[in-house]
């Protein structure tokens, strides 16, 4: 009955045209306004930008045009454009790059002309020579490239420029509305994503289709199906009793408490997806097997198992550098551009008390507002023993399930550092290996395609898909940057450009972000922002890898929704959450986190300072 209840989702309903037609006109509307001036400067910077700034290097270090210049000298300035465009601008970050990188950033480069290129620089230019030309084509991309100087050509570039803009920001418009109000089965507004970009001319069909398939979108896939093989095996019921047997009172309360103290440590060195993935079965095990005749459904009790493993995830990625790509970006920018480097020790030292201090309000407050019939689960564990007792020892499906899940985790860990190492000829991604491990349990005979076809939610694989066009399309066009330095504009003269009411600006601006597209692309929008005002208003200070570490945390404030990040869309393939069931906790917390990274500022972080160098 639990399971014939819990197919009812939204993926039911059609669509309620009623509501649909408000994001549809906001849309339109949208984007038949005016376009901005600084939408048209912004769609400058990110289309003929990079050209300008080529040239311009080109004629600094070998007195040539780009169309005159050799192919290591274009190969130099292209780097050069690549480490500006990422807020690195020291000798420092250029001479470890390696065609590996190029190869990332798509930049041509053969092993030739990348050693001549590297050799002259290193030769020819002194840190300080390098700094002072890579600040010169920082301020003439952001700064110098006015409109009405342009040629014909790339006017029009920079009018698509800003029309990618404009239609991202009416996409959000869009997306966000029908998330929240449900007027339409959510994989459709998946669907019309790309279709906005299409017929937007924004992207092409043929890279539309290739954006639906990122790494991420593979591993969302490979992770639902290696939790279905755990399912079938009944794996996931000998984890769930070995985790919580010893509990004297298996209550709901202390149940969600163990996945807190558990998952969100965790969270800070191991990836948050598998994670999610890891106790998704565990979580909906122990709601199906609590539901009796009496109460057959009690769909409270669901939601809050499924949003504690979601939460968990989430508030661990700040407490170490290795939590998330959003610290090695903010740690980065900190090193290029002002010479601060923290080391991981001291980010663990500075960021790990913000998970302590979330993981107990986090836990309170998912208790606050998820009110289940159910809070007893002793009668659950001691199902799940009668069940285990009937399975006897473990099986060979059972152990093939745990051993491919292990080569797998394994593999999650290692991968980029043996590709560094040279071991492994290509980045191989979380996402393939995800997916290999699925393939995996197919060969090995744990699980047929059957089972895939009917317990992974395909709906939240392309519903995830989606999320990653919208995010990179934020991202890609400026959207995010325009979003950003919009609201820093907005707020200066209101005295939000110093100290605390700064970094509350931009934790409160990376935080909503960050809802909307990767914590990644979030921290490195609003990051050199706001670190060049600290660095203005606050030179030669501990603000400014304050505000590092703060930007950085609060890119992992994506409580509100299913696509913020991958633990929530995980989560929801379990058929038992809505989208205002993350708003119900995801609202609440993203305003106690703010407040939390600004009270540890102010309290913690000032007294403990930051090296020799004087408190803000």
């Amino acid at each position: 009955m639990a399971e014939q209840k819990k197919k009812v989702t939204g993926y039911d309903k059609y669509v309620n045209w009623k509501m649909f037609i408000f994001p549809v006109v906001l849309f339109f509307g949208i984007l038949l306004m005016p376009t901005p001036k600084s939408m048209v400067e912004i769609g400058i910077q990110y289309t003929i930008g990079p050209k300008h700034v080529v040239s311009f290097l080109g004629q600094e270090l070998f007195q040539k045009p780009a169309s005159d210049m050799d192919q290591w000298e274009l190969l130099t300035c292209e780097m050069m454009e690549q480490n500006m465009r990422m807020g690195a601008l020291t000798l420092k970050r250029f001479m470890k790059r390696n065609l590996k990188w190029c190869k990332k950033y798509k930049i041509p480069a053969d092993a030739t002309n990348f050693k001549r290129a590297s050799e002259w620089v290193e030769q020819n230019l002194t840190p300080e020579h390098y700094n002072a030309i890579m600040k010169q084509a920082l301020d003439l991309r952001l700064h110098k490239l006015e409109y009405d100087g342009l040629s014909k050509t790339d006017k029009k570039s920079a009018d698509k420029g800003s029309w990618a803009i404009k239609v991202s920001i009416a996409m959000v418009v869009f997306v966000v509305l029908c998330f929240l109000t449900e007027c339409i089965p959510l994989p459709g507004v998946a669907f019309c994503i790309g279709l906005i970009l299409v017929f937007t001319s924004v992207v092409s069909r043929s890279q539309v289709a290739g954006l639906y398939w990122s790494d991420a979108s593979w591993f969302i896939m490979g992770s639902l199906m290696f939790a279905a093989a755990f399912v079938k095996t009944g794996v996931d019921k000998r984890l769930c009793m070995a985790m919580f047997k010893k509990l004297a009172v298996p209550n709901v309360r202390w149940i969600t408490l163990i996945f807190f103290v558990i998952i969100s440590p965790l969270a800070a060195f191991i990836s948050d997806h598998a994670l999610a993935a890891m106790f998704l079965p565990i979580g909906m095990l122990l709601y199906e097997n609590s539901l009796t005749e009496e109460v057959p459904e009690d769909k409270e009790l669901a939601k809050m198992l499924m949003i504690a493993i979601a939460m968990a995830c989430n508030i661990g990625g700040p407490g170490a550098p290795s939590g998330g790509a959003r610290n090695v970006i903010m740690m980065t920018y900190l090193t290029d551009m002002f010479g601060f480097d923290i080391g991981y020790f001291q980010w663990v030292t500075f960021c790990f008390p913000f998970v302590i201090v979330m993981i107990p309000i986090t836990w309170f407050a998912v208790n606050i507002m998820f009110k289940p019939r159910i809070k007893d689960l002793k009668p659950a564990m001691a199902h799940l023993e009668k069940q285990i007792s009937k399975m006897g020892k473990w099986n060979s499906k059972q152990i093939w399930a745990v051993v491919i899940f292990a080569v797998m985790v394994f593999g999650w860990f290692t991968e980029k550092e043996f590709y560094n190492l040279g071991i492994y000829p290509m980045r191989l991604g979380i996402g393939v290996i995800a997916v290999g491990g699925a393939v995996a349990y197919l060969l090995a005979g744990v699980v047929n395609w059957r089972d895939y076809q009917e317990k992974v939610d395909w709906g939240v694989v392309w519903l995830y898909s989606g999320a990653i066009i919208f995010g990179r399309t934020l991202d890609s066009s400026g959207a995010a940057y325009w979003i950003a330095k919009s609201c820093i504009d907005m707020l200066a003269p209101l005295g939000m450009d110093h100290g605390l009411p700064l970094m509350m600006t931009s934790n409160g601006l990376t935080a909503v972000l960050t809802n909307l597209m990767a914590d990644g692309p979030a921290a490195a929008a609003v990051g050199p922002i706001t670190l060049n005002m600290a660095g203005l208003v606050h030179p030669g200070t501990t603000f400014l890898p304050f505000m590092a570490m703060s930007t950085a945390i609060a890119s992992s404030f994506a409580y509100c929704l299913i696509i913020g990040t991958p633990p929530n869309a995980i989560v929801y393939a379990s058929g038992y959450l809505e989208p205002k069931d993350y708003l119900r906790v995801g609202l609440p917390l993203w305003f106690v986190a703010n407040i939390v990274v600004i009270i540890l500022t102010g309290v913690l972080w000032s007294t403990m300072g930051f090296g020799d160098l004087p408190s803000f």
